[in-house]
């Protein structure tokens, strides 16, 4: 079988992508009635609002560079990564599955998200390592991410948040254990599908290359980028000062996980007051400045720890964020799209039409056609939290008017998400494939099928659902 070589037709970048449907909602503006006109002013400057708008999210992803750069300097990680690919040797196969299940649970429980970002200069290494290619490992932690946010179970900023948005406008109670049940089921329903469709491409891949989904140009610059082949020749033996790097690696990851979990939400206290020194704010309350400001600490301290010069750590710290500016500008440039939107009154708008496609739908086709709603409703705005506080408050509250159960229509909210593997407004899904050097089309090839498989087990399950609650 010949290797695949570039296709004629490809894709425009990543960012023509994302512009381009800015351009494409402005000019509906004016073919809809009832909504603002978008000026050129609007369509040109929201890409550049949108990157205001994410600075804090953009400034982490350039400082997580900054901090891989440092610590792969070291060799400690590699050696590391070395070592358990060495000893799972014919094995390899169900790193998949764990990487993939840890991923998921961050973002299940906290909505780990950008904060993935960070893993993929590290682990794409680990599975070419163990003869798959790029895309298997990208699949890896993107599947795993979205799977996780998708089944949100305790997750603050999408479950808690439509909640939130629900009660406070509605004075309805809401029943959590419900939500969680729902968004477990939605969770490791896809995290098991997921998991089976990556580890049959992977096992296909490391049997016959030729069958990767990859064009010649993207193995070229994965492995240019990504393959050592001299760290699988023995194992390494660690020095005192290399296990004390990995111990400061593996905590300063710890604690961001601690630091974003929402403690006051389960009435714990643990780390009120005495945990505000670093930053001013108690761990809990952390946002992405202040995770910028714990990884650019723990840099430097890693860097002392391996003896390097003012100047060394200074020089590695740039390199590695400047390797990281292509991911922030895509974070940047795709809340452009929510910025249009809502410049234009165009989110309000589809969420009247939502409203009347809903009304006086019964059953199963109730939950269906919700489902697709937020399909679309996705699309646009990408961020959880962003779309349960324009949308939840109306739709659940309909749901509601309707005699259905308002939790069904937070759980089809969050179960929706799952599209935000196939669209291009995704920050997370196009930082992603930017850091592997996978063009967007490639990714398409690999993702439908699970999203398919996965959308229609989910629409039947709310169906049943519904049905069941009626």
């Amino acid at each position: 079988m010949k290797n695949k070589k570039s296709s004629p037709f490809r894709l425009p970048s990543s960012y023509t992508i994302i512009f381009s449907i800015i351009v494409f909602i402005g000019i509906l503006t004016y073919l809809i009635p009832g909504i603002k006109h978008a000026t050129i002013a609007n369509v040109l400057s929201a890409p550049i609002i949108g990157f205001g708008k994410g600075v804090n999210i953009i400034l982490f992803i350039l400082i997580i560079g900054g901090f891989i750069k440092i610590v792969n300097t070291t060799k400690a990680l590699e050696n590391a990564i070395s070592t358990i690919v060495i000893k799972m040797k014919g094995r390899e196969i169900f790193l998949i599955p764990i990487v993939m299940f840890f991923i998921s649970l961050g973002g299940t429980t906290y909505g780990m998200a950008e904060e993935t970002l960070a893993l993929y200069p590290i682990l794409l290494g680990t599975f070419l390592m163990c003869g798959y290619d790029v895309l298997t490992g990208t699949a890896t932690i993107l599947c795993g991410t979205i799977c996780g946010v998708s089944g949100s179970t305790i997750n603050p900023f999408s479950i808690g948040a439509a909640i939130d948005a629900f009660t406070s406008t509605s004075g309805v109670a809401v029943n959590q254990a419900l939500n969680i049940m729902m968004g477990g089921f939605i969770w490791l329903s896809s995290f098991a599908v997921c998991s089976f469709y990556v580890m049959h491409y992977a096992k296909k891949v490391k049997e016959n290359p030729t069958v990767s989904l990859m064009t010649d140009e993207e193995k070229k610059n994965g492995d240019i980028k990504y393959r050592d082949n001299d760290v699988l020749k023995q194992i390494p033996e660690f020095t005192s000062t290399a296990k004390l790097t990995l111990l400061l690696f593996g905590l300063t990851f710890l604690f961001m996980i601690i630091a974003l979990v929402p403690w006051k939400n389960y009435d714990i206290t643990l780390f009120e007051g005495w945990s505000s020194a670093l930053t001013g704010k108690s761990l809990g309350d952390w946002g992405f400045g202040d995770l910028s400001l714990w990884f650019l600490v723990m840099a430097v301290v890693i860097g002392k720890v391996n003896h390097m010069k003012e100047k060394q750590i200074v020089s590695n710290f740039i390199n590695g964020a400047a390797d990281m500016v292509g991911v922030a500008l895509i974070l940047g440039v795709s809340r452009g799209v929510a910025v249009i939107m809502s410049t234009t009154d165009f989110d309000k708008y589809l969420l009247q039409v939502g409203m009347e496609a809903l009304s006086g739908i019964e059953g199963g086709i109730f939950t269906t056609v919700s489902y697709f709603l937020y399909t679309g409703f996705t699309f646009l705005i990408p961020s959880t939290s962003g779309l349960a506080a324009a949308t939840i408050p109306t739709l659940a509250g309909l749901a509601n008017s309707l005699g259905f159960r308002p939790e069904v229509m937070i759980s089809i909210y969050i179960g929706a998400h799952f599209i935000v593997g196939m669209i291009p407004t995704s920050g997370v899904v196009m930082g992603a494939l930017s850091i592997s050097e996978i063009e967007f089309s490639t990714w398409l090839k690999f993702f439908w099928k699970p999203y398919v498989f996965i959308s229609i087990v989910n629409i039947i399950f709310f169906s049943l659902i519904v049905i069941i609650l009626k």
